[in-house]
């Protein structure tokens, strides 16, 4: 192998300086076919099929390697694309150790959820209790309700309302006198569109009850976005 690439770099350099039979440059250069060289200069014509095949693995190679990088590229895209729908919180209404009632008010009012589990995004703010919706698509929404009378005989009133915009999407509601305390839930999809804006709203004559068990809970995540 040594000595046929040492033939080579000599039949490169002899080719650079002029076109010499392996006679010596002071032969005649006689023409030979293409097809009959491997018969007249092995050494040349193992070279000559040693850079051919050295040109088909390179150009094979470089082949292979560019798409390797269109497929890293479009992995990327997708990565970023996951990175950026992530979007999910879970909520409860407070932390506190006792149970601690919210309501009953003579106006409805937007009910800001205090204990955060999870706010990943940063789409649900403590403070105002409204999601702000970062991107387009498909979002998981569920939302229990829970309220203690205190006793037998008083009226029980775990209401809520989900809310789209301000407007009313769907609200559970649990109303007797026979209970002493009770729950309601409610789990739904949504289309919602990305600056949209989500809250729970406590209506007029409804009040929940709460502590650190969380019984109160709003939850939502994206499923697939749209955008």
């Amino acid at each position: 192998m040594q000595a046929l690439v040492l033939m080579c770099l000599l039949w490169s350099s002899m080719a650079q300086a002029g076109d010499y039979t392996w006679g010596g440059p002071d032969q005649e250069v006689t023409e030979t076919k293409s097809g009959n060289v491997c018969l007249t200069d092995q050494a040349s014509c193992g070279c000559c099929l040693m850079q051919q095949q050295i040109h088909r693995m390179k150009t094979f190679f470089n082949m292979s390697l560019n798409e390797l990088e269109k497929e890293l590229a479009k992995t990327q895209t997708v990565l970023n694309n996951v990175r950026d729908s992530r979007s999910a919180f879970s909520v409860a209404l407070t932390n506190d150790q006792s149970l601690n009632c919210m309501g009953p008010f003579r106006d409805a009012r937007i009910i800001a959820y205090k204990h955060a589990f999870i706010n990943l995004g940063g789409g649900y703010s403590v403070d105002t209790g409204v999601f702000t919706v970062p991107r387009s698509g498909v979002y998981s929404l569920a939302l229990t309700v829970y309220s203690d009378a205190g006793s037998p005989g008083n009226t029980l009133a775990a209401c809520a309302s989900l809310m789209v915009n301000d407007q009313v999407v769907v609200g559970p509601s649990e109303k007797n006198m026979q209970d002493q305390e009770d729950s309601a839930t409610i789990v739904m999809a949504l289309h919602l569109k990305a600056g949209d804006r989500v809250a729970v709203k406590l209506p007029i004559g409804c009040f929940l009850c709460d502590d650190h068990s969380h019984y109160n809970t709003f939850t939502g995540f994206l499923l697939y976005a749209t955008d």
